[in-house]
């Protein structure tokens, strides 16, 4: 077994370490959470172990090298392949490959399919990319993933909450006078349970690149190299903020997912600042800001003044990374990074600026394994995304971006993470890569708008060369498809392309709540109407209430703090009954039907984690979705509406409705693979064993 192309990238990231921890390289260890801000993760002691431990690891590698090549001498002597490649193309639609395959539009493609095979592949119930992505890595259905939606309910507080990740934290704290000193890391939680096929490997001395796959925050440790994806927070610990600056007064100061803010202009300059995350430095509540300065050069430029540099900003071009300094106290700082945006500077200064994302090269966080990896990237290729959803979808549904600035956006989270895969490919020899694109599903939201002319917000008035964004992506997949064919176009490689759902239309938005509450299972109490997280719901007298983009939850006695119904005697009833109406809902104004199917998670799911599904999945009908109320727990006054954002595609409908795609550079037999398949089969394909506790099979490869 040979060691040759992994040793100088582990090599790399021991070193960091120990030149880190000595203050060769500044770094700053901390923690963030969602509305908890920063707390120093780290006292004396810890650095001391660190560098301890990194200094033993650094010395003790060639040993532990030596054993791990002795022990796993003969691993690859029941493989069928030494490494097995899978590119993700996250929501890549079955029904749009096959039509721009047959109209000789995808010719890489078309070529990966002639040479072994094109198949569906069957997503999850629903089919939901946190829900997905986590069956395909521990090849296990959701009662054993324990991740049912992005969001779910806090069975204390009834609040909305990710699913995927629990932050909190340290809880002790040193206090000198008005500072205090955070002691411990915190408690950063993957929620999602079950083991990745890529430890499996690990453990039987294969060795895993892993590069943004979703819901991967924070890593786990195996024997390998990973990059968080989805639910990694910005630098303030949300899901992405963005700040909009504006001279107009008369400008909205609140969005959804960014922040507006005025400014004045005063002789042609605006002085402003960036709102960090809270300073844990202080023992009273306070925001870290960082000041900067616009400098208006005419019509189409400015010049930014941040941090003591200075940049250029031409109109509607974003600039690269810059970093974002806040300081917590004197000597010590938290740095990010951020892309800024001119949008205007007459008659009204208008500047757009991306969340601040962790900075990977001295990340706050830990966004990668081992923690350093991120480093060594931004080493070899620069300063990259960390956010899990690095493209910001709801900028572009308020206007504030253009559909042009949007998809420059994606094209460029597509190339960093291209650079990020080929350095993979190139290194690992011997082992699994693994890398997910986001370009495919984050265009397929913003402009599905464009090919259908049902859609709502669809006006024809669309540019000619942003009428064919869909197209367009599908056929940069190709173009990337064919330059990692000439990586792997070896007999000792498999090649697997695959994706985690479909795609279609989201036309109207259905609101769960307003139907449960006209048909009698929750209760609303008085001026409870538009408030978020369910905050106006009497739940002394509701039985089932939804949260999220496809559950209905029952309020069940013991489980939810409030919760009124018997889990024995009145749950499994109240389950078909809601079920059974809710399948009949019709769209009044179409006359059409709006659900296919409603499926109870007590018959679909099974494992120890069942219990913590919604008790309902809907899986609704082409056209329709929960609506964007609904997802965060606000009840309307009725129960359709149409969507108006630039969000106009979607998958969150009834999987049979949207499979994904599954190419692969081998035949593949099956008639009906599946997602929860892939891990079992690149095991089955290292003559690793396939544990009892997966439910996906290998597939049948020949």
């Amino acid at each position: 077994m040979s060691y040759k192309q992994i040793i100088p990238l582990q090599l790399f990231c021991q070193i960091w370490i120990i030149l880190s921890v000595f203050g060769l390289i500044s770094e700053a260890y901390a923690y963030i959470g969602p509305g908890a801000g920063f707390a120093v993760a780290g006292s004396f002691l810890v650095m001391f172990t660190a560098m301890l431990s990194a200094i033993i690891a650094f010395l003790t590698w060639p040993i532990r090298g030596l054993i791990r090549a002795i022990r796993f001498r003969r691993i690859y002597a029941r493989s069928r392949f030494k490494k097995v490649v899978v590119l993700g193309l996250d929501g890549m639609d079955c029904t749009l490959t096959e039509k721009w395959l047959s109209e000789g539009k995808l010719p890489n493609f078309a070529k990966l399919r002639d040479q072994g095979c094109f198949k569906p592949l069957s997503s999850t119930i629903p089919p939901i990319s946190p829900v997905a992505w986590s069956s395909f890595q521990t090849g296990s259905n959701p009662g054993k993933t324990n991740i049912f939606d992005f969001l779910t309910r806090d069975i204390k507080s009834y609040d909305v909450k990710l699913s995927s990740v629990d932050i909190k934290g340290p809880t002790r704290k040193i206090k000198i006078g008005k500072y205090q000193i955070p002691i411990g890391s915190g408690d950063i939680r993957l929620l999602r349970k079950s083991i990745p096929f890529w430890k499996i490997l690990g453990n039987n001395g294969i060795f895993s690149s892993v590069i943004r796959v979703p819901i991967t925050f924070p890593p786990e440790k195996f024997f390998g190299v990973q990059l968080s994806a989805m639910c990694t927070p910005d630098l303030r610990g949300s899901q992405g903020m963005f700040s909009y600056f504006t001279s107009q007064s008369n400008d909205r100061n609140d969005s959804t997912g960014g922040e507006h803010y005025t400014v004045k202009i005063k002789k042609d300059r605006i002085k402003t600042k960036l709102i960090g995350p809270q300073n844990p430095m202080l023992t009273t509540k306070s925001t870290l800001t960082c000041p900067f300065e616009v400098i208006l050069n005419g019509a189409d430029s400015a010049t930014l003044k941040i941090n003591g540099k200075t940049y250029q900003l031409v109109k509607d071009e974003y600039s690269n990374w810059i970093k974002v300094d806040f300081q917590t106290f004197p000597g010590a700082k938290i740095s990010g990074i951020g892309r800024f945006l001119l949008k205007s500077t007459q008659p009204e200064f208008r500047l757009y600026v991306t969340p601040i994302n962790i900075d990977p090269e001295k990340p706050v966080m830990p966004i990668s394994h081992p923690p350093v990896y991120s480093t060594y990237i931004s080493k070899r290729q620069g300063d990259y995304a960390t956010l899990g959803l690095a493209e910001d979808s709801w900028a572009l549904n308020e206007k504030l971006i253009s559909d042009d600035d949007f998809i420059q956006q994606c094209l460029q989270a597509d190339d960093e993470r291209e650079k990020m895969f080929f350095d993979s490919l190139d290194n690992i020899k011997q082992g699994l890569c693994v890398c997910v694109f986001d370009g495919t599903d984050r265009i397929q939201h913003a402009f599905w708008r464009q090919m259908d002319k049902e859609h709502p917000v669809h006006n024809g008035d669309f540019k000619p060369s942003n009428n064919l964004a869909i197209e367009n992506i599908y056929k940069r997949a190709d173009l990337l498809l064919g330059k990692v064919m000439k990586k792997c176009n070896n007999k000792d490689t498999l090649l697997m392309i695959i994706s985690d759902h479909g795609f279609n239309v989201f036309r109207y938005g259905i609101d769960l709540n307003r139907w449960l509450a006209d048909n009698g299972y929750l209760t609303l109490k008085e001026d409870a109407q538009n408030k978020k997280n369910l905050a106006g719901v009497d739940w002394s007298e509701t039985r089932a209430f939804a949260i999220g983009l496809s559950g209905i939850f029952l309020n069940i006695k013991g489980r939810e703090s409030r919760g009124i119904v018997d889990p024995k005697t009145e749950a499994p009833k109240l389950r078909e009954e809601i079920a059974e109406k809710l399948h009949k809902l019709t769209d009044p104004i179409r006359n059409q039907p709006a659900v296919k199917q409603v499926y109870n998670a007590w018959k679909v799911y099974h494992g120890p984690y069942r219990n913590n599904a919604p008790d309902l999945i809907v899986g609704y009908q082409v056209g329709y979705r929960a609506s964007w109320e609904t997802a965060v727990g606000q009840v309307t006054e009725q129960i359709f509406h149409d969507n108006m954002k630039a969000w106009s595609g979607d998958h969150c409908i009834d999987h049979s409705l949207v499979p994904g795609i599954l190419f692969c550079n081998q035949k593949i037999t099956n008639e009906n693979p599946r997602l929860m398949d892939i891990g079992p089969t690149v095991l089955d394909m290292f003559g690793v064993d396939i544990p009892t506790h997966m439910d996906g099979q290998p597939l049948t490869v020949s």
